[in-house]
């Protein structure tokens, strides 16, 4: 056995066949084969503009793109601010899409649905009208944005800039 240590860029390679390399663990496997195990399963999928997607894995891609059948997207909309003591109060509703293409790039995290609690309401939330949810989740993403770019005014006073800093249409 050679001492990788001790080689220089001078030495000449090292005779004999090569040593295999060690074999990564299962969890260390990143690449979009590892939704072969989510296949045929219920899935949620959080998208990076902030949507909820629940639907039964189909098919899939080398590059995360993904086949959601009998697919729904639900709509929170909290109606009030939780201080972390207890779960947020609000409301949700479901839109039916069907089959649905989701591209991989868009999918900001997913898992597997309990199929045991799929019939129950989220924690803290009861279901409701489509279009009252609608209009409420609305005018808290209208609120938070307002939020936000007090939040990001106040930054950029005292010197921090960043990449929306600079936006007035924030």
């Amino acid at each position: 056995m050679v001492d990788m240590d001790s080689l220089s860029i001078s030495d000449a390679p090292p005779r004999g066949p090569p040593q295999p390399s060690p074999q990564l663990p299962p969890q260390m496997f990143t690449t979009a084969a590892q939704l072969l195990d989510l296949t045929d399963k219920k899935l949620m999928v959080v998208l990076r503009d902030g949507r909820k997607l629940v639907g039964i894995l189909r098919s899939w891609d080398q590059f995360a793109n993904l086949i959601l059948q009998s697919t729904i997207e639900r709509i929170f909309a909290p109606v009030s601010d939780s201080d972390g003591s207890e779960p947020p109060k609000g409301y949700y509703a479901d839109i039916a899409h069907g089959i649905f293409l989701v591209r991989g790039e868009n999918v900001l995290l997913l898992g597997e649905i309990d199929l045991d609690k799929d019939d129950d309401a989220p924690p803290g939330f009861e279901l409701a009208d489509l279009e009252e949810v609608k209009m409420l989740a609305e005018k808290k993403k209208a609120a938070d944005k307002i939020k936000e770019k007090a939040r990001l005014k106040k930054l950029a006073k005292i010197g921090f800039e960043g990449e929306n800093l600079g936006d007035s249409g924030f």
